[in-house]
Parts: C-alpha cells; sequence; structure tokens
C-alpha cells in the first residue's frame, strides 16, 4: 500500500466519525433522491461521503460493483433497486468503514423486505479489486477515485470488472486546471477530495487510456472549493465498455426513446442528450451504440445508419450541429413505433 493510500485509509478509518468532520464542502455534496434514503440506517447516513448520487437507472436484476464504499450508503441504495434478484458488492479498504457496513446488512434487509441479503462488502483496494473479472453490470463510485495515486490502474480495473456492455457511472471531483505538486503534497487537502483531483482533460486522457473512448459527462456543479486559483467541481461521469470511437461520427442516424423505463418520461443519457418519449432525435454512431448494445436497448427503437456524413461536432449544441450542410434534412425510422403514450410517426429533422 502506498503512502497516500495508508494515509486516507488512516484519515477516513481513524480520524473521521461523520460527514460533519469533514472541513471541506467536496465530499460532502450529495443529491440522493430522498426516497431512497427513507430506510437507511442513521449511522449509515451519518457516515456517508460523497459528491454526488452515482445511481444510474435500469439497475433491477442487476449486478452493482461499489469501489470504495465505505460504509456502504451507495451500496444499500443500489440494494433497493436491483431488487432481490440483483447483487451489489461494495470494495473498500477501511476495516473500520466495512465493519459499520456489514453490522448494517441485516437491518437493512429486513427495511427492504428481502428474505436474503443482496449485498455483500469485500476488503481491498480500487487499484487491484478481488473481484472476477466481467462480474459487473455497472460499476459505481463516489468521491472516491480522486483519492487513487494510480487513477489509471483504477479505470483498468473497471474495464476488466464490466461485462462488454456494461458501463461505469461515476460521480468525483475535477479540476479546471493541473494541480500543483505542493497542493498535491498536502495531506489534509488530498483526503478532503480535493487535490487529488485530476484535472479534467486529464481525466479524459485516463479514461481514453483505459479502453473508454467516449465517455461523458452527465451533470456538474462547483463544489465551491478554490485553492490558488484552482477550481473544482463535482461531476457525474459515465462509461460504457464497448467498442467506440474517439470522436462522435455521424452517420445519419435517428434514435426514439419508447418511454418505457418506470417513472421516466425523459431519459437523459449525458448532458448533451436527453431524450422525451416519443421525441425522435439525431445522434452520432457512439450513442447509437450506447443505446443498442447495453441494458437500454429495449428502450429505444434507433435507425440502421445510412452513410458517413462526417463529424457530428462532438454532440454540442443544436445550432453547430444544424449549421452542417451534410445533415439530412429528413430521416426516417424504420417503423411506426407506439410509445407509452402516443403512437409517433418516425420522422424528424431535429438534432440530439
Amino acid at each position: 500500500m502506498s503512502d497516500v493510500q495508508t494515509t486516507v485509509r488512516d484519515y477516513y478509518g481513524d480520524e473521521l466519525e461523520q460527514t460533519d468532520d469533514l472541513e471541506y464542502s467536496a465530499c460532502c455534496t450529495t443529491d440522493y433522491d430522498p426516497r431512497l434514503t427513507a430506510n437507511l440506517t442513521d449511522e449509515v447516513l451519518d457516515q456517508r461521503y460523497g459528491c454526488g448520487s452515482p445511481i444510474p437507472s435500469l439497475l433491477e436484476g442487476r449486478t452493482v460493483v461499489d469501489l470504495g464504499c465505505g460504509a456502504g450508503a451507495d451500496c444499500f441504495i443500489a440494494s433497493q433497486l436491483v431488487g432481490p434478484e440483483g447483487r451489489v458488492v461494495g470494495v473498500d479498504m477501511s476495516d473500520e468503514q466495512l465493519e459499520v457496513a456489514r453490522d448494517n446488512v441485516e437491518p437493512h434487509m429486513e427495511a427492504f423486505g428481502y428474505d436474503e441479503p443482496n449485498v455483500e462488502f469485500v476488503h481491498g483496494e480500487i487499484e487491484d479489486v478481488p473481484l472476477d473479472s466481467g462480474i459487473a453490470d455497472v460499476v459505481i463510485s463516489n468521491c472516491v477515485i480522486n483519492l487513487s495515486p494510480d487513477k489509471r490502474a483504477v479505470y483498468d480495473e473497471i474495464w476488466l470488472l464490466l461485462k462488454t456492455g456494461g458501463e461505469f457511472y461515476i460521480s468525483d471531483i475535477v479540476a479546471d486546471r493541473r494541480v500543483p505538486e505542493h497542493l498535491q503534497a498536502d495531506q489534509k487537502l488530498w483526503s478532503e477530495c480535493l487535490t487529488g483531483a485530476l484535472y479534467e482533460e486529464d481525466l479524459r486522457r485516463v479514461e481514453q487510456a483505459a479502453r473508454f473512448a467516449d465517455a461523458r459527462t452527465v451533470r456538474a456543479q462547483p463544489t465551491g472549493d478554490t485553492i490558488e486559483g484552482v477550481r473544482f467541481e463535482s461531476q457525474v461521469r459515465r462509461g460504457f465498455k464497448l467498442d467506440l470511437e474517439d470522436r462522435c461520427e455521424d452517420y445519419g442516424q435517428v434514435a426514439l426513446y419508447l418511454g418505457t423505463i418506470e417513472g421516466e418520461s425523459t431519459l437523459q443519457l449525458d448532458s448533451g442528450h436527453r431524450f422525451e418519449a416519443g421525441e425522435p432525435e439525431r445522434i452520432c454512431r457512439n450513442t447509437a451504440q450506447m443505446l443498442t448494445e447495453t441494458r437500454f436497448a429495449e428502450h429505444f427503437r434507433v435507425s440502421e445508419p445510412l452513410r458517413h456524413l462526417g463529424a457530428f461536432e462532438d454532440c454540442t449544441t443544436d445550432a453547430e450541429r444544424e449549421a452542417s450542410d451534410d445533415a439530412p434534412e429528413t430521416i426516417e425510422m424504420p417503423e411506426t413505433v407506439e410509445t407509452s403514450d402516443r403512437t409517433e410517426q418516425s420522422e424528424t429533422s431535429s438534432c440530439c
């Protein structure tokens, strides 16, 4: 174990007793759905450290691995969503945090109405996870990877843990520039999830090096912390274990969200892709693969590729895409599709 890992382990295992003990706001900026925390024990809620809610849609029956699970708050939230047929595995290197998590399995299973536990907790480092390859449909993590001294190793592990078509859905702190070495050496600032954060573009490069070619930001918010001009932001990012291109390429494809995910008339894939039920949207080929080669497939109708029309402007703004002379004015979906709200004729000239 490196000196950094030892410092972080001791900080969260010995020095911190509850969320309120943190001095900075980075690791306590969470946005949980209160319906999912209502049944959590006070002990677990008092020891949750996170910078967002790394809980995606469509988890029922899936296997979720939580890297740096701590006292287990996100694991117990995911436990409710995967259901009794699903499985959640939490991994952490702090014995003290794992003891809290394990002590709380039984009361949570009773509160959720499960006859058998669907959650387990494993001691291990997120740079070398002691689980089988291809075990996970989804890997989550909440404000932990910034604490690692070897972030590339973590993302390599995530790639190995995921099944083909699986995804990571991670909340973490990123910086708007590279953090100076003297700030990285500050154990307090590193342990409080600040100066171990990667510059956003360096994070993208790490993800790509680990074969996540088109990881995307789902949402972001400033932490309110600025240190020597470095601004920090909490981001939720997702990346799929798919054979994607490193740029968004336009093949004239259209996606239609069927509105069949319970409680979601709108699906937000990422910050640039918000799908309204029954409203066709033009998409790049990477997005098409994310919607057809993953657990989202049954909830979308996606047209076949026509021909290559050039770059899709990295899925940026509608105005930029609509300005493209190569963009087809009208693209037809393969057939009329019935959605949960209405039947929509599959023709559009809009962009995603």
